[in-house]
């Protein structure tokens, strides 16, 4: 890049930050970033007076709720249902409307931590409710586009709801283009003939089985989602045989707004795909599935039977969408467990989602093989099945899935395969002659290979000696099996085993390797990972068996579990107060507490809801719209450090200072991406720790990892901790905006298209007139 661009941009931070203070009445310092005063919770903003000379108690350490496992709030829901277009204020899930229908709040199965604070959240499943006899046979008809809701807490946690326009996100107002049996094949006549895809629009563009990004500028992109119908089904009657189909559209946030607008369409719907954000500030796109139910296209035969093969990147100036070459097509479970490496490669943990209990696909054997994607190459290379010590690119099988791939067959893609395994011969035998198969790795191979159902939690990155970022660790707890035997989806029952996997860099070249640390205290389903400001994961919700293979069977997990990453063990934490097992979610808040919320199961058996929990089961009486908070043991202290001041933006390579109370005491300073997840999955959430350059009084001199890969854009919160006997004490976030030149080239208005498909121009704002004047365009 011209130094001079790069110049400029930096430049752009450094307007925008002064900008954005001088707005607000402050006023630049000498120092060379312009920093924010942080709110601390409970602080009073009233002038301080002059205190008389008395003996004040010292304020003891820990509040009076302290527990050292924690405690969760009393649930808390929205208290109104908008029915029949009058505002009804209930207590209860569900209100009757005029027709008879359930109107229902919505459960947070989508959830997205916003900069200013607030969440946004996306229900899953609407209309499960009004299922009267069976789900399969009803749900393309009574099933309905989710509706989307922004939650505020203040700061008593007094919450409050807004909801967004349009209320759904306004995909496929007109229909969707459904590719059902006979779309665009010589018996197109029949189309609509034994199909209900044309007879409604209100169920054509949900924003359930989206996967969610959040993009540069703060806002949140959501991707695909789900075309309800009936095949074969005939309009007018009310039982067919439901199809759930991925959608091509890609539908943005606007938290400035409190808006949806639409973007630009993917070439393939996607039902369950997987999206991370990679270095250029572009979006990956992999998997997903056109058609869950019958997945049979006889216009595209060679993708019939399986997911998806092909990826698709994003670019946010643009708005639009390209389809990857064939050698970028691979085979992958619904959400893929995915994640962005130090060196800018996209890593597969071998993990996701599948439903059919006799198989998702006819290459589903793939997805046991741990895998790297090469953005710049455009090319994947096989790592090993995953928790084995079986190094594939080092036998020479590093090109087997890929070579395997129907659409990727080739002579180039052969040849590569051939010329690896002759060059590798030898490496083969002496692999093969040393393997050592002891009890530990024998456990490995019964939890090894793709894990179902599961989160995948990148552990912090942490610089080696010289600065760098070279080492990504992942952990992989409970979820179920395929027990090495069995492909995807495996087994019913989860497993509590915990493997982790550490991926080392250096340059394109990559090592890997996993090790198993301790258990679950006991087994766990669908259970959501949060990474806490002091280094811990803590796991929430869930259920003791598979709660998709047979609904309503399962039990419901409440107590929620921490692993330390210094022992490798899981310790038991207090328990919430709902059972939250399918589409359950939690995120972790500003202040370093963790809202929980979610449970929107399918209904009991395919059939209709049957509530067993006088059995002990999971509640299957409709799904649960309420909210809890966690509060970690950590924030029932009084002695927390505080961020007092700190930049609002900076760049990768930026050094920069933050003013806190302790400093001292501070020994970690750790950079957190905030959460935008869904069904277990954020392919972005990451959190980078900083070294601490110098200590000054109360300034903490700090410096940015200088590549985009390791901290790629997008809005983070600063956390700075201390170290305690009871543990690891940080402090309340410092919101910030981290951006590249890439991101912010596209700033002043993320690209739109209009109803025909042609992307519309951003307008003409003063922030997009500030950056074009600084990078030389004007």
């Amino acid at each position: 890049m011209n130094p001079n661009i790069n110049f400029r941009f930096r430049h752009i931070a450094l307007v925008l930050s002064i900008a954005g203070l001088t707005a607000c009445g402050g006023e630049s310092s000498d120092s060379s970033e312009s920093a924010t005063i942080v709110p601390q919770p409970g602080e009073a903003n009233a002038p301080a007076e002059e205190q008389p000379n008395i003996d004040i108690e010292p304020t003891p350490t820990f509040k009076a709720n302290y527990s050292p496992k924690g405690s969760f709030s009393e649930p808390f829901v929205e208290p109104t249902i908008v029915v029949d277009g009058e505002i009804v204020e209930t207590d209860g899930k569900c209100v009757e409307t005029a027709d008879g229908l359930a109107e229902c709040k919505p459960a947070a199965g989508t959830v997205a931590l916003l900069n200013d604070g607030r969440i946004l959240y996306l229900n899953a499943l609407e209309g499960t409710e009004n299922v009267e006899l069976s789900i399969v046979a009803e749900f393309g008809e009574v099933s309905v586009n989710d509706q989307s809701r922004v939650l505020s807490l203040s700061q008593n946690d007094e919450p409050s709801w807004l909801k967004p326009s349009p209320l759904r996100a306004g995909a496929n107002p007109d229909g969707a283009d459904s590719e059902t049996l006979f779309n665009n094949t010589p018996l197109a006549v029949l189309d609509g003939l034994l199909d209900t895809a044309n007879n409604t629009d209100k169920n054509d563009g949900a924003l359930f089985c989206s996967d969610v990004v959040g993009l540069a500028d703060g806002s949140v992109m959501a991707v695909g989602g789900t075309d309800y119908y009936s095949e074969p089904g005939i309009d007018g009657l009310p039982l067919g045989v439901a199809e759930l189909e991925g959608i091509k559209n890609s539908r943005i946030f606007h938290a400035g707004t409190n808006t949806w607008t639409q973007s630009g369409d993917m070439k393939y719907g996607r039902w369950y795909p997987s999206l991370v954000t990679l270095p250029d500030n572009k979006v990956l796109v992999t998997s997903g599935v056109e058609k869950l139910l019958k997945p049979v296209y006889p216009s595209d035969p060679l993708n019939s039977g399986r997911n998806i093969v092909q990826t698709e990147i994003y670019d946010p100036c643009t708005g639009t969408w390209a389809v990857n070459p064939s050698t970028a097509d691979r085979s992958l479970p619904l959400y893929p467990r995915l994640h962005l490496l130090p060196n800018g490669h996209v890593f597969y943990n071998a993990g996701g989602q599948a439903f059919n209990p006799f198989g998702q696909g006819y290459d589903q054997a793939l997805w046991n093989i741990a895998a790297t994607f090469n953005p710049a190459s455009n090319r994947w290379t096989d790592l090993g099945y995953a928790g084995l010590p079986l190094r594939l690119d080092e036998i020479g099988l590093g090109q087997l899935a890929s070579t395997l791939n129907v659409t990727n067959i080739s002579l180039k893609q052969a040849s590569l395969l051939v010329g690896d395994l002759l060059g590798s011969a030898s490496n083969l035998l002496t692999v093969a002659s040393e393997l050592d198969i002891d009890a530990e790795t024998l456990k490995s191979a019964i939890g090894g290979g793709m894990r179902g159902s599961t989160s995948s939690t990148m552990l912090p990155l942490k610089p080696n000696e010289n600065g760098e970022y070279n080492d990504a660790e992942f952990l992989t707890a409970g979820g179920v099996p395929s027990y090495a035997l069995l492909t995807n989806p495996g087994g019913y029952l989860p497993i509590a085993q915990t493997r982790i996997d550490t991926v080392r860099t250096n340059g394109d070249d990559i090592d890997y390797e996993s090790r198993l640390a301790g258990p679950l205290n006991q087994p766990r389903w669908y259970g959501t990972n949060v990474l806490l400001p002091d280094g811990s994961v803590m796991v929430f919700s869930g259920g003791n068996r598979d709660g998709v293979v047979v609904p309503g069977l399962e039990g419901p997990i409440k107590t929620a579990e921490r692993f330390d990453p210094e022992t490798g063990t899981w310790t038991e934490m207090a328990s919430g107060i709902r059972s939250r097992t399918y589409h359950n979610t939690a995120i972790l808040l500003p202040d370093g507490r963790v809202l929980v919320g979610g449970h929107s199961p399918i209904n009991t058996a395919y059939l209709k809801f049957v509530d067993l929990q006088d059995f002990g089961l999971a509640p299957y009486d409709g799904r649960d719209p309420s909210f809890e908070i966690y509060t970690p043991p950590y924030a029932m202290r009084n002695d927390r450090p505080k961020i007092l001041s700190a930049p609002e933006m900076l760049m990768p390579g930026d050094d920069f200072s933050i003013e806190v109370d302790q400093a001292d005491a501070i020994d970690k300073v750790l950079l957190i991406r905030r959460t935008v997840m869904t069904h277990a999955v954020d392919s972005d959430q990451r959190a980078i720790e900083l070294p601490i350059a110098k200590k000054s009084g109360n300034e903490l001199k700090l410096a940015m990892p200088q590549k985009n890969s390791v901290v790629p854009a997008g809005q983070y919160m600063f956390f700075i901790s201390k170290d305690t006997p009871e543990g690891r004490v940080p402090s309340v976030a410092a919101s910030v905006s981290v951006q590249t030149p890439d991101s912010l080239q596209c700033s002043g208005g993320t690209q739109l298209v209009d109803e025909s498909g042609n992307t519309v121009a951003p307008s003409d704002s003063p922030l997009s007139n500030l950056l074009s004047t600084l990078s030389g365009q004007r």
